[in-house]
């Protein structure tokens, strides 16, 4: 690295700032976002999969759980209990900026449908 051009110092060439913050397009910008979305959820109570990295989980009192399955930047919600899932999305807009997209229609390729007379998913 390089001191930028106009903030060169005399004598201390060979110095570089710290980034206290990591850069959208840097090659560790990634592993750094996840590192701070994995460090929130745990600070919320969630835990993560031990089968995935990406699968996050936490029992609720009833003995349901809420899940929370993150592809890159996106985020599918899972949990029986529709104010539990806008509680979680209320604590992760705080922490984060994000959009809502609403009810889940496709994610990786799988279209989703519902039959919400039997309380089924299904993907295909």
């Amino acid at each position: 690295m390089q001191q930028p051009e106009g903030f060169e110092v005399e004598g201390k060439e060979d110095r570089v700032s710290l980034l206290k913050k990591f850069l959208y397009g840097l090659k560790q910008s990634p592993r750094q976002w996840y590192m701070k979305f994995n460090s929130f959820m745990i600070s919320i109570g969630f835990m993560r999969s031990k089968y995935d990295n990406c699968v996050y989980l936490q029992r609720l009192v009833d003995g349901s759980f809420i899940y929370l399955l993150l592809y890159v930047d996106d985020m599918l919600i899972a949990a029986k209990d529709k104010s539990k899932i806008s509680m979680l999305k209320a604590k992760l807009h705080s922490e984060f900026e994000m959009k809502d997209l609403r009810v889940a229609k496709k994610i990786l390729g799988m279209e989703i449908s519902r039959d919400r007379s039997s309380s089924r998913l299904f993907f295909s």
